[in-house]
């Protein structure tokens, strides 16, 4: 969920799943490590630490102390447990999207994005024959998807 994803909203979601995980003390490359186990999510360094600091600055979390190679360790605070408490719903409608997330991953999700990357990267050089092959694989494919949900 790197770079393109970055909207608000993704950014809202990872705020509220992040402050979550620091009920227990955790550095910034152990939230990385559980949010990837827990969701299937790899954020970068370039993610994860903007948001420890704003947590950081809005006194949700707090410093813990200086774990192994100094690095930080930060747990939530009171203020961020109360926090939590108020936005409970939206954390775990955050929580069911990115296990579901996860889910879809290992489904095979990966190999569908980064094949819909490259489509959308070479799309403008398509010929008529492939847009066509294109339009009839999309719409078989999304017809029987709606067949497996209805457990056909």
């Amino acid at each position: 969920m790197g770079g393109s994803m970055e909207k608000p909203n993704v950014r809202g979601t990872l705020k509220l799943v992040i402050l979550d995980l620091l009920r227990e003390p955790n550095h910034g490359y152990g939230v990385m490590a559980e949010m990837e186990r827990l969701y299937g999510v790899k954020l970068s360094a370039g993610t994860v630490y903007p948001i420890l600091a704003s947590l950081r600055r809005s006194g949700l979390i707090e410093v813990a102390g200086k774990g192994k190679r100094e690095r930080k360790t930060y747990v939530i605070t009171e203020k961020g447990l109360e926090y939590l408490e108020r936005h409970r719903a939206e954390l775990e409608e955050a929580r069911g999207k990115m296990r579901a997330y996860k889910l879809f991953l290992e489904l095979g999700g990966e190999e569908l994005k980064e094949a819909f990357r490259e489509l959308f990267s070479r799309i403008e050089e398509l010929d008529d024959s492939q847009r066509r092959e294109l339009e009839e694989l999309f719409k078989d494919c999304a017809r029987r998807i709606k067949l497996v949900l209805l457990g056909e």
